[in-house]
């Protein structure tokens, strides 16, 4: 009954005035997808993550880059961080940044062992992305990261 309704009214709909109609199509530059700029950000970070860590063997590396994806959305919902980032300084809304980076890496431990492990014994890694979810998360609104990250 509710599809006749709406067939009945979408047929009721009369056009007046003119004898042909024009519709403009919808605007194509902009809408769904990923933004140019936020492809050349995301591809930079695969390739940073390739040149840095390609070299370490994972044992299932999907995983990791999912995981190290969801990071920066996770740190940019941290509490301490958003109100360090809106009321203090850079280099505290950093030392707030690597606690709460500290925090979801720990959460992860159950879900992805190789990833805790890399972020506890290999100082490159924990810095590389210590930096990384910073320079994609800070901003001085303490608003949450809401980009999209593929590695």
């Amino acid at each position: 009954d509710s599809y006749r309704a709406e067939i009945k009214q979408t047929m009721s709909i009369i056009l007046k005035g003119e004898a042909e109609y024009i519709i403009d199509p919808a605007p194509t530059g902009s809408g769904g997808g990923i933004r140019e700029a936020e492809m050349d950000l995301l591809s930079s970070i695969l390739e940073s993550f390739h040149n840095m860590w390609g070299n370490i063997n994972w044992q299932d590396v999907d995983q990791v880059k999912k995981h190290i994806a969801g990071i920066p959305a996770t740190v940019s919902k941290d509490t301490a961080y958003q109100n360090a980032m809106k009321n203090s300084d850079k280099q505290n809304a950093r030392i707030e940044s690597e606690r709460a980076l500290s925090r979801v890496v720990m959460n992860m431990m159950k879900d992805n062992m190789e990833l805790f492990k890399q972020y506890n014994d290999n100082p490159s890694f924990k810095k590389w992305l210590s930096d990384m979810v910073f320079d994609l998360t800070y901003n001085t609104k303490g608003e949450t990261f809401d980009g999209e990250m593929r590695i």
